[in-house]
């Protein structure tokens, strides 16, 4: 494992052929799903590189004004309240870095998966489904899709086919379901294939879930490019 101010990287024993970016949810840092990576149980090879990076750190007007680490400001959590456009393009212009790092690595755009948490589920679906090359797949986990009409109108083509996997608790106090719901039917209509999938489960992650992500991924780059 290596860490840096921004990221922490789980590095392949195999050289790296694919790799995950994950973004942690509104308060965590990058450590916050480490300790999933071991559960999923991916093959040794193709190696795949791990990516969590650590949220800015900002006041959340929500907690008061406190600083914490944060994709973008929530002042309510109205739709309203979650509409930080600027917060949120400066975290999708910061995942965009993020994809160049891993292409300047030598993956191949079709070979990067972006995922998130919370938050960071909604900054994944805005930054990848913006993003002009072609990525493996979208991972979002208990999520919600603020700022619709920005997104409507930077839509990238080159994802359009995008796989996209989103995940949710049936009891989330904190994002209640139908919210994953609006997100998963809104992608729908505008021609997305989402794999939508619900758990007995609050604002968390669970073994069932830890599975099906793990099925998901080896799907997407879970095979060797050169055979």
């Amino acid at each position: 494992m290596q860490e840096t101010a921004d990221a922490i990287v789980l590095a392949p024993a195999a050289p790296a052929s694919a790799s995950v970016i994950w973004l942690h949810g509104l308060g965590a840092d990058g450590n916050d799903f480490v300790p999933i990576v071991p559960e999923l149980r991916l093959p040794a090879a193709p190696g795949i590189r791990f990516v969590f990076p650590h949220a800015p750190v900002r006041a959340v007007t929500l907690n008061m004004g406190m600083r914490m680490r944060a994709w973008y400001d929530i002042k309510t959590l109205t739709a309203e309240g979650r509409a930080d456009e600027a917060g949120l393009n400066e975290s999708v212009s910061l995942l965009g870095g993020l994809i160049a790092a891993e292409r300047a690595l030598g993956i191949a755009a079709a070979r990067i998966v972006v995922a998130g948490f919370s938050q960071g589920g909604a900054v994944a679906l805005h930054g990848a489904l913006r993003h002009p090359e072609a990525l493996a797949g979208i991972l979002a986990l208990s999520c919600y899709l603020p700022l619709q009409p920005v997104l409507a109108g930077g839509l990238a083509e080159a994802n359009r086919q995008t796989p996209i996997l989103m995940c949710h608790g049936q009891y989330d106090p904190v994002l209640p379901l139908a919210l994953g719901v609006m997100a998963c039917n809104w992608l729908r209509a505008s021609g997305y294939r989402v794999d939508w999938k619900e758990y007995p489960m609050q604002h968390q992650v669970c073994g069932p879930e830890i599975q099906d992500i793990a099925a998901w991924l080896r799907a997407r780059i879970g095979t060797d490019p050169a055979r």
